[in-house]
């Protein structure tokens, strides 16, 4: 089987990360995408921007991957933003309601666990290079 489509890149500054991604974020790729951004999470980044500017194709299956890290970053204090997301996805987020992540989730003040003792995310487990 062929490696997936999908290229990663980030960019550390203090306790923000820019995350560009690069080509089609589907089933298959989608737990990369997780995996890129939970690592974030757990390395102490509280803000992540995600540059879609050359993303070509996302599927739900990649909504679902912002939409649970933007779940745990807002736990965590944080705040997960995309940026540029091909027309595409800008339907998709438009039409589930999910348009705050083109802004970004401001982190919880409601009742509860305080932001900033909210659980970190654990490592995300490693990724396979070989065959499937």
């Amino acid at each position: 089987m062929s490696l997936p489509q999908l290229n990663v890149y980030r960019r550390d500054r203090l306790s923000r990360t820019l995350i560009t991604l690069a080509g089609e974020i589907d089933l298959e790729t989608a737990p990369l995408v997780s995996a890129s951004l939970c690592a974030c999470l757990y390395e102490g980044v509280r803000t992540i921007d995600v540059d879609l500017t050359a993303v070509t194709f996302c599927d739900v299956s990649g909504l679902n991957a912002f939409l649970r890290t933007s779940e745990q970053a807002t736990r965590a204090g944080g705040t997960l933003r995309l940026h540029h997301p091909p027309r595409s996805l800008r339907r998709i987020l438009t039409l589930t309601g999910c348009v705050f992540l083109l802004n970004g989730r401001p982190a919880s003040t409601g009742a509860g666990t305080p932001a900033s003792q909210s659980p970190v995310p654990q490592p995300p487990a490693p990724l396979s290079a070989g065959p499937r």
